[in-house]
């Protein structure tokens, strides 16, 4: 039973549910709904779907989610960023609109729910460490900006290009930027006036749906003076049929860059969000693995049921948490409206002005563009910095696909180099006492001439063990002919591979012949079997490890220490 509470969660927290706990859902997921449905209709926009698609895709799998999901407060359905990254994938396939592409939506939907749902399975959710947050800041501030431009054609009501690439669309907003319509523009506008003031009032207040029915009413009674306003007209009624997608395996090698992109910010989304509502209680943790696994179901059953790509949002699930919602009862209660929605409200949105939904859609995006982390990692960490710089660029150049390669990229180089020239230092001892501190932040320490203790903070292998070469003969060579000792504080080293043993071997080897002997301190279990296994007591004797570098140096100058005997015994007799 416990194993199965493990695979689907719902069976944890439903049986041990509260009453207390049911108002805060039930607000919270009318709170949700209320801002999901226009934003689902507006997404599908993006995404180059009929309205009705966002509405389907708000529907399966935020119920699948509620029943699989480790976090119980992750809000599911459409969003920008993956609406426009399959609207960038989708249309080099299909014209915008056509039931090819539509097909084709439903099948990507399908198949990154299939690769979602393995890499949960054989717990692939490691992967994801390979973006660091320079980088997920970077593209999702890229990704915002894109989103924000291209609902310039909305904004405006000109038929402005649709890509990726920055340049593209600046210089085709440059271009016909005059051509804008007024009435179109000036709702626009308003809406977004109207929602970043709501916003500053106050978060929960609704302010999508505010300014939805504002301009339902407005084109409603005011129609002749809006005439050339564009409106998303008719939205079908009823609920999404099952259909089984279309399988066509060469299609399917046409969407894997696409599929794998929307995977990686797919999770990355799930995750920085379930991370960020786990710290605030201590009901739940999230399960990187298991959030693999519903976020593939909620795809794969959802695409049965017609929705495309969906994932987590920023925004709900921070109005869910914020409005009391603290199960997945909320997302059910927001998927029983999105279901009277869909049977019975449809026709209200008839007159819904496409402008009032990039209005939404642009004030919601561009508080993703986060300067003030950029500004913070500048003066933090300038590596760091110019990481996320870089993601952001090149996502903006080179699109959308290409940025998370890039970004992806970008943390392995940075991964490698850290890991290949890891801090080394020389330690002196402190004045009246067995400690050795780094003589570069402490100026007291004493620094013998005859002896270098020197520290390696990281693991020992193939990456770095030539830089653990090069540098320790640096110091060496610094000490000069007086050098009589080396020792190497261990201490930080947590593991080391056949590469490291060799050169280390072949380093021992080295300084013996120059006279110089070489000891080893502080070694951790794990490292000093690897190192026995290795072979390293061909060369070096048992009597020269040491459990602290004070009795490494003592042991050299005395020639005796009664504590090193007894260490040397112990680590004898646990390898015999």
């Amino acid at each position: 039973m416990k194993l199965l509470k493990k695979l689907i969660p719902i069976l944890e927290w439903l049986p041990n549910y509260r009453k207390s706990q049911l108002r805060g859902d039930v607000v919270a997921g009318i709170t949700v709904a209320i801002v999901l449905i226009p934003q689902g209709i507006a997404y599908a926009l993006i995404a180059g779907l009929p309205p009705i698609y966002g509405l389907y895709a708000a529907l399966v799998p935020q119920l699948m989610y509620a029943v699989f999901g480790s976090s119980r407060q992750v809000a599911i359905g459409p969003v920008a960023m993956d609406s426009l990254i399959v609207a960038t994938g989708v249309s080099t396939l299909a014209l915008i609109g056509s039931e090819s592409y539509i097909a084709i939506a439903i099948l990507l939907a399908l198949l990154v729910g299939g690769i979602q749902f393995l890499m949960g399975i054989f717990r692939l959710g490691f992967i994801v460490n390979f973006l660091s947050r320079p980088v997920i800041i970077g593209f999702t501030s890229a990704v915002a900006l894109i989103i924000g431009l291209n609902q310039f054609r909305n904004l405006l009501g000109v038929e402005f290009l649709q890509s990726d690439q920055i340049h593209i669309l600046l210089e085709d907003i440059i271009a016909r930027f005059m051509y804008f319509n007024t009435p179109t523009t000036i709702i626009g506008i308003i809406a977004c006036i109207i929602i970043m003031i709501f916003r500053k009032i106050n978060k929960k207040i609704p302010n999508a749906l505010i300014v939805v029915v504002l301009g339902i009413v407005a084109v409603r009674y005011f129609g002749n003076h809006f005439s050339e306003v564009a409106i998303v007209k008719d939205i079908p009624s009823g609920l999404p049929k099952f259909v089984m997608p279309v399988i066509d395996i060469a299609l399917i090698r046409e969407l894997m860059p696409i599929a794998g992109t929307l995977v990686m910010v797919g999770y990355l989304e799930t995750i920085s969000i379930g991370k960020t509502l786990e710290v605030k209680q201590d009901e739940y943790r999230v399960r990187p693995n298991q959030e693999l696994v519903a976020l593939g179901l909620s795809n794969i059953v959802g695409s049965l049921f017609q929705s495309y790509p969906s994932t987590s949002s920023f925004s709900r699930s921070a109005i869910n948490e914020e409005a009391g919602g603290t199960t997945g009862v909320s997302a059910i209660v927001s998927a029983i409206i999105v279901v009277l929605t869909l049977l019975f409200l449809t026709p209200v949105f008839y007159h819904l002005p496409k402008t009032i939904l990039a209005a939404i859609i642009i004030v919601a995006v561009f508080n993703l563009i986060n300067v003030k982390e950029a500004k913070r990692l500048w003066k933090a960490n300038n590596l760091d910095f110019w990481l996320l710089v870089a993601t952001f660029f090149s996502t903006l150049i080179f699109g959308i696909e290409y940025g998370i390669v890039m970004g992806v990229g970008l943390s392995l180089i940075v991964l490698i180099f850290r890991t290949s020239r890891p801090y080394v230092t020389e330690l002196g001892k402190v004045p009246n006492s067995d400690f050795y501190r780094n003589k570069n932040r402490f100026n007291e320490v004493e620094i013998d001439k005859e002896v270098l203790v020197f520290r390696f903070d990281a693991q020992l292998f193939y990456a770095n063990a030539s830089y653990f070469r090069d540098t320790l003969e640096e110091m060496t060579e610094e000490k000069g002919e007086a050098l009589k000792l080396i020792v190497l504080d261990a201490e930080s080293i947590n593991r080391v591979d056949s590469t490291g043993i060799e050169m280390l071997k072949e380093r021992i080897k080295y300084y013996n012949k120059r006279g110089v002997e070489f000891y080893l301190a502080g070694v951790k279990g794990p490292v000093r079997d690897a190192f026995f296994r290795g072979g390293l007591l061909d060369i070096i004797s048992i009597n020269h490890l040491f459990m602290r570098v004070n009795g490494a140096v003592n042991f050299f100058k005395t020639g005796d220490n009664q504590n090193q005997k007894k260490y040397a015994q112990y680590i004898h007799q646990a390898y015999e």
